[in-house]
């Protein structure tokens, strides 16, 4: 193999057309410092140059069209809440119009009427003629024609405003581009995958794929150094999560809870309020499996809203303190960490257990005792949220630590959590967003996972629909009909206050409209919204709960935490503006009980088709794990709340939703690889551990301890 080589490591400053002020504003927009990088920043997609059509040849089967034409006139239209730019482009046979809605001010100045443009997009059928919404523009300066001189395909790379005010459009990184791959040779490429896999796959050598990925010949040759590139990220990502892995099973130390004592057996036995699902028993086998073991545990638990995972954790929570450890449980908001600590006191109660609560709102006299109740081991079990971090908080013997919607939680903040015993304490993580399988690969591959896929006995599937707003009297029956029966109804609204920018309902007015339908005497509105003092929001949630109101008009402050098994109702306003996976959650609110319940997704009568999409599926199904699987394809990861705070491994170029088979291949290698090769130290591997260590090495990823 070659000699690695320093020249990728060459400032980007050094590169021929870039200098000072260019190479300052490629490190400030894109976080291009090196070579490397650049080479790194690849095209998002490419131009056919033999695939222009005219203007009159556009029609409704093509999705996406690309066109040559002069710029024949652009203004701004409507009003103050609803203004758009249009432009105008000819090109001898006819006329296209151009459409923004977002951008306006950016879009208009960096147009210039009587110029040439490059146009690429979809085109949409409206009144008679064809138009594209937000299309990418490509002025036909000087350097555009001198690259099209070259031929096969043009890469379109993304840029920013100030780049391009140095000339680094798309057609200036590709120059930028050209000359920098002109100057590399193969000796500058030391090759990161094993022969046999670039066999395997077909795939083309290192050089070759970033030549071909920037510049590709034809379309094939484009595909093959991509998915090279692909496979390669998935690759090592996978190769540091899995050698994480072995490394932590190898660490001889862990604290063993041997015991079964009173906590857990007069719990079991005697105060179990229910009889555990058979999904529920196999998780705390494998549990109590990791507590046996000698190391520290690491372990998933994924279970649908509902699924009973609180009491999971308070079961294995029991089993800590009987050998005389004490145990945590952190929760993103002070809603849900209240919630906790009322539910688990009451499971707990007559046990003899001390339980506290820690949150920002305890403070003086209160906090103090705790925290030395906390510190003397008095205290068996924290409930609390980030206050549970803060270094005056000291813990006699720590032995488990559970987190509940861990997602919402930085590395480097639970990490803090690992260093209050002298060896790090066992780790339960629990959520209740379902993860989709390539996802938990990425995201928690290095965990051990639990599922309860199993609901208690006795729930009804929640029955969701889907209404327009001009069904909202209809709803409001519906509404009145449920309080009847005695139940009561969440009502959710996804802002505060009214934006001039989003068209949504916003929760002030929406309670104004629910008072109004819905008067005293006969009616009683609760509001929650987290912008509200504790002690007030707490008051409404109190009033709820105890049944002295009917509805509860709330922002997604309540998405997690909240349990009311008589609230069988749940509406959500503007369903549109949100996610699956929270729009799963916020339906979770409901169905707590025996009674049938019911979620209402409220929209606007003009939805996009992905919203249409969103919707329609979770009318289709209550399974979370097919709604998490649905969400990864429309949205992509970096989307799903919470996997960039996770340590999701920021890919360049692989996309989860897509390349699910890629991932698969990578796992399959990786582990092969590793099997044989733990510490990659035979001679054929030289260079992935090489490659490992100068791209992070030790990097956690995905590491939870």
């Amino acid at each position: 193999m070659p000699p690695l080589t320093n020249v990728l490591a060459s400032p980007v400053s050094y590169l021929k057309g870039v200098g000072p002020h260019r190479a300052e504003l490629l490190q400030k927009e894109l976080g291009i410092f090196t070579f490397f990088d650049l080479l790194q920043h690849f095209p998002f997609r490419y131009m056919d140059r033999t695939q222009f059509i005219k203007i009159n040849q556009i029609n409704s089967d093509q999705n996406y069209v690309q066109v040559i034409g002069k710029l024949a006139e652009k203004n701004v239209e409507g009003d103050k809440n609803n203004r758009r730019l249009k432009a105008y482009l000819i090109d001898g046979t006819g006329e296209l119009e151009l459409v923004w809605f977002r951008g306006l001010r950016w879009v208009d100045k960096s147009l210039e009427e009587g110029k040439t443009y490059i146009v690429y997009g979809k085109p949409g059928y409206f009144r008679g003629d064809y138009s594209i919404s937000h299309p990418e523009m490509t002025l036909m300066d000087d350097s555009m024609k001198e690259e099209m001189k070259h031929g096969g395909m043009q890469p379109v790379y993304n840029t920013t405003e100030k780049l391009k005010s140095v000339f680094l459009n798309s057609n200036g990184m590709a120059k930028l581009m050209r000359t920098l791959l002109a100057q590399m040779h193969d000796r500058d490429f030391a090759e990161n995958l094993p022969e046999k896999i670039l066999k395997r796959y077909h795939f083309p050598l290192r050089f070759e794929a970033y030549r071909h990925i920037h510049f590709p010949p034809n379309q094939k040759a484009g595909e093959d150094a991509r998915n090279r590139f692909r496979f390669e990220e998935l690759f090592y990502s996978q190769l540091r999560i899995l050698q994480l892995r072995t490394k932590r099973k190898q660490v001889p130390h862990g604290f063993v809870f041997a015991q079964l004592g009173h906590f857990f057996n007069t719990f079991y036995k005697e105060k179990l309020p229910f009889e555990l699902t058979s999904a529920q028993k196999r998780v705390i086998k494998e549990i109590r499996s990791d507590l046996l073991a000698g190391k520290q545990m690491n372990r998933l638990l994924q279970g649908d809203v509902g699924s009973g995972k609180t009491v999971v954790a308070l079961i294995t929570m029991l089993m800590a303190m009987d050998n005389g450890y004490q145990a945590c449980m952190m929760a993103p908001t002070e809603i849900l960490a209240q919630q906790h600590f009322r539910n688990l006191r009451s499971l707990a109660k007559d046990l003899g257990l001390h339980i506290g609560l820690l949150t920002a709102s305890v403070k003086g006299k209160d906090r103090k005792t705790l925290l030395h109740l906390l510190e003397t081991g008095e205290l068996h079990l924290v409930i609390g949220t980030h206050a549970l971090l803060e270094d005056k908080v000291v813990f006699r013997n720590l032995g488990l630590v559970v987190i509940d919607e861990q997602h919402r939680f930085g590395v480097e903040q639970r990490a803090k959590l690992w260093t209050k015993n002298h060896e790090p304490p066992h780790i339960l993580v629990m959520t209740a967003t379902p993860i989709p399988r390539t996802l938990a690969m990425t995201v928690y591959g290095d965990l051990d996972t639990s599922v309860i896929d199993e609901l208690p006995p006795g729930r009804k599937p929640i029955t969701t629909v889907h209404r327009n707003d001009s069904a909202r009297l209809r709803v409001f029956g519906f509404m009145k009909e449920e309080i009847k029966k005695g139940r009561q109804v969440y009502v959710v609204y996804p802002l505060i206050e009214e934006s001039e920018k989003q068209d949504y309902k916003f929760l002030m007015d929406g309670y104004e409209s629910i008072s109004r339908a819905f008067p005293l005497p006969e009616y009683a509105v609760s509001i929650v919204h987290g912008k509200m003092k504790p002690e007030d929001r707490e008051f409404e949630m109190q009033r709820f709960i105890r049944g002295e109101t009917n509805i509860m008009v709330a922002t997604t402050v309540i998405e997690v935490g909240v349990d009311i098994p008589n609230a069988s109702v749940m509406v959500i306003e503007s369903a549109e503006r949100f996610g699956l996976s929270q729009l799963h959650q916020l339906r979770g609110r409901v169905g707590r009980g025996a009674e049938q319940s019911y979620c209402i997704l409220m929209s606007g009568e003009k939805l996009s088709n992905e919203a249409l999409a969103r919707l329609r599926i979770m009318t289709q199904t209550n399974d979370g794990f097919r709604i998490a699987e649905e969400d990864l394809q429309l949205r992509g990861p970096g989307d799903i709340e919470g996997t960039q705070q996770s340590g999701l491994m920021p890919f360049r170029i692989a996309e989860l939703a897509r390349d699910q088979h890629w991932l698969e291949a990578a796992r399959r290698e990786a582990e092969e690889i590793l099997g044989g090769d733990p510490g990659l130290q035979r001679p054929e591997h030289f260079y992935l551990q090489k490659f490992l260590e100068s791209t992070g090495g030790e990097k956690r990823y995905s590491r939870i301890s």
